[in-house]
């Protein structure tokens, strides 16, 4: 019975760590669970202002005859170069300056809008980590570090995607505004016709856009609070807090 016993043991060990769902919601109390739930609502925030978002602006014709004629300019995100009946079947005209159906406008509102979808799986994808596997979380030490890089990495794109987004809006406005539009259409280069925008679209929701450098202060904050659970913070303030011996002479 004793060699069977061993072998018993040996093909059939016991389980020191267990690594099923565990749903703990003591995290959310914690500034690591607690900011990636902020992270995950500041990214809805983000991306749902931006991608979102679609406005019409009235034109305002005046001619050289004493007719004057209106026309709506539609524009959405991504903001792209499309031809438009409203413009008296003229075309996007490509010139120096950029205007809003641009691809440059577009590149940096669908960079803006990318970051933010990511931020928002990355989000859920860590809430569910931390929330359910905790105590893998803890136990591992690349889970830490894995969660620190990407963490470090996301807030980096923040910071990239809301500078390119605050001038692509910039770009935004100046091609909806009077200059913009008569650089657009081709009817507004006539000599004997005057283009103005009577009525502009409102942009409230691109100006809080842009407020994706909240976003910036919140993941760098957070990729703080990951770094004290990796190891690499262990060691450093393991070492540091050791107390120094001092050798007491013998009594004699």
């Amino acid at each position: 019975k004793g060699p069977q016993l061993y072998l018993a043991q040996v093909r059939f060990p016991p389980r020191t760590m267990m690594t099923g769902f565990r749903l703990n919601l003591s995290p959310l109390k914690e500034p690591l669970g607690f900011v990636k739930l902020v992270e995950w609502l500041t990214a809805i925030f983000a991306f749902g202002s931006c991608g979102g978002y679609s406005g019409t602006n009235v034109i305002s014709l005046f001619c050289g005859n004493g007719t004057n004629e209106t026309l709506s300019a539609a524009f959405s995100y991504p903001f792209r170069c499309a031809p438009n009946r409203s413009f008296n079947r003229q075309h996007c005209i490509q010139t120096n300056k950029m205007d809003p159906q641009d691809h440059y406008s577009a590149s940096s509102a669908e960079f803006f809008v990318g970051v933010g979808v990511v931020c928002f799986l990355y989000s859920m994808v860590a809430l569910l980590v931390y929330l359910g596997y905790m105590h893998v979380y803890k136990d591992s030490d690349f889970g830490p570090i894995i969660d620190f890089l990407l963490t470090a990495a996301l807030a980096f794109l923040w910071l990239v995607s809301s500078s390119a987004w605050a001038r692509g809006l910039q770009t935004v406005k100046h091609a909806t505004g009077d200059a913009g539009i008569a650089a657009t259409l081709g009817v507004c280069a006539q000599g004997d016709v005057t283009c103005r925008v009577t009525e502009f679209a409102s942009l409230r929701s691109l100006n809080v856009s842009v407020f994706g450098f909240l976003n910036l202060c919140v993941w760098a904050g957070n990729a703080w609070f990951v770094y004290k659970e990796t190891r690499w913070h262990a060691q450093k303030h393991g070492g540091q807090a050791a107390p120094q011996r001092t050798q007491v002479p013998a009594a004699i």
